[in-house]
């Protein structure tokens, strides 16, 4: 699981890109999908190196590239999918100088919200050195900026824990869920391009799959 061998960890290399997108964090430029600019869609991309409290002298990196993807990813009890689908790429990497030992990891996005400067978003991972990881769903917080702004959170090691009989356990993430962005850029840095949630599809809240949607934000049995 993700929540061990020393927190996992990020991307290859920061390269000079890196530098250019703590550059752009402030631009106001629209993303770009597949070829054409995606007006009104949130997204967040670039790569850094954070610094983790609880393991100070590691090396751990994120990249991220995230565009919305609005009611894509339809599936039993959700026919039209939902307002925060997503699509994009994670790369996780974690260089431990004590344990001489690193991870790498990758994650295919699979729902992103944006609030201002901030998101959230959440990843399956693809593809992993541990065969255990994969099909793991992992949760990522993102603030805007690069060094001294910019933050990034991830679902493990300091969060996503249930208690069962007075027995932690440790359930799985839901989509876009994540804790705040605890970890602090050092290097490189991300940019959040916010959009607004879109229009419901007319057919929502009609019966579909069982369920509705109702007000109150819960998936509950149609009576």
């Amino acid at each position: 699981m993700l929540v061990t061998a020393a927190v996992l960890a990020a991307s290859a290399g920061l390269s000079s890109s890196a530098a250019a997108t703590a550059s752009a964090v402030s631009s106001s430029s629209g993303a770009v999908v597949d070829g054409e600019k995606a007006a009104g869609l949130g997204r967040v991309s670039g790569r850094a190196r954070v610094f983790y409290r609880y393991s100070p002298r590691d090396d751990i990196r994120f990249s991220v590239d995230a565009t919305a993807a609005p009611f894509s990813r339809p599936v039993n009890g959700l026919p039209h999918g939902m307002p925060t689908d997503a699509r994009g790429t994670v790369t996780i990497y974690h260089w431990s100088p004590e344990k001489k030992q690193g991870r790498r990891a990758q994650a295919s996005v699979d729902c992103l919200v944006t609030g201002g400067d901030t998101a959230t978003l959440s990843a399956v991972v693809t593809k992993s050195e541990d065969p255990e990881e994969i099909g793991e769903r992992l949760g990522f917080s993102v603030k805007n900026g690069g060094p001294g702004t910019g933050r990034f959170g991830f679902s493990w090691a300091v969060s996503n824990v249930d208690v069962v009989d007075g027995n932690a356990t440790f359930p799985h993430v839901g989509t876009c869920m994540a804790p705040a962005p605890f970890a602090s850029v050092v290097k490189g840095g991300f940019k959040v391009t916010h959009a607004e949630l879109p229009p419901l599809p007319a057919e929502w809240a009609e019966r579909a799959g069982g369920g509705r949607w109702a007000g109150g934000g819960r998936w509950r049995p149609v009576t």
